[in-house]
This record gives C-alpha cells, structure tokens and sequence, in this order.
C-alpha cells in the first residue's frame, strides 16, 4: 500500500468526520432504511427525483455505524447527484469499493455497499418491483 491509499484512508476518514448530505431531506420523493446487522451499521437514503422521475436530483442520508458505512454513503450522495435512476440502479459491489478507493476486507464489504443496496431497493420500492420494510445485508453472499 502506497501514498496513494493513503490519501484515500483519509478521504474516507474526512467523509466519516465530516459526512457530505447528512440529515433529512424535506420533500424526498423516496427513502427507505436499511442496516447490516453483523457490523450494527444503520442507514436511511432520502432521495429527490426529477419532475420525469428519470434522474437523481439530490440525496442525502442518515445513519449511524462504523467509517466504512458512513464514508461511503456520504461519497454516494455526491456520486448519485445527476445520475439517471437506471445507471443507479445498475451500479455494484465492485463500483462502490472503486470510489472508496481502498482495498475492503471480505468482511467490510457489506458495510460498504449497505448504502448502494438501500438506495437501489428504496427506488425498487418506489417503482413498485419490490415490497421491503427494511434492507438488510444479512443474506447477502456478494
């Protein structure tokens, strides 16, 4: 690991500080929780679509867990910003660990996608392809 990862360590550490997008957001066209109870990490997306629905206008979230959860749901919130909802919904594991930008343990990988997989299922939800109280990355085998 190089000065490179360096810089990324602090990044998220500078996300998990100082979380970009956190608290309520009024008028969110969706939100949905989700937590991943092995780490105890808790988070809620709240997400404003565009008059078409077709792209993300804003998000933000609110949650409570470890620097890898909280960092990487912050990062999220900028990254979404602009995106269509298809795009969204088609992003995985893999591009969550690119934009933390460090390696993640097998074991931390369900804190870092907790924030993906919520805000994918809340506009799941939305559209009305899935019926979820709450996410979970319990069974999750990614």
């Amino acid at each position: 690991m190089g000065m490179g990862s360096d810089m990324y360590r602090q990044q998220i550490l500078d996300h998990y500080k100082n979380p970009r997008n956190y608290g309520e957001m009024e008028e969110a066209t969706y939100s949905h929780a989700g937590e991943n109870p092995m780490c105890g990490d808790e988070i809620r997306m709240d997400v404003k679509l565009d008059d078409d629905e077709e792209t993300i206008e804003g998000v933000s979230f609110e949650g409570d867990g470890c620097a890898i959860s909280q960092a990487s749901a912050s990062m999220l919130t900028e990254k979404l910003r602009g995106m269509a909802v298809d795009e969204m919904k088609a992003l995985d594991r893999d591009d969550v660990i690119d934009m933390l930008g460090v390696e993640i343990s097998p074991m931390r990988v369900k804190c870092a996608v907790l924030a993906e997989k919520v805000v994918q299922d809340g506009a799941d939800i939305h559209e009305g392809e899935k019926q979820l109280d709450k996410t979970t990355t319990e069974d999750d085998d990614e």
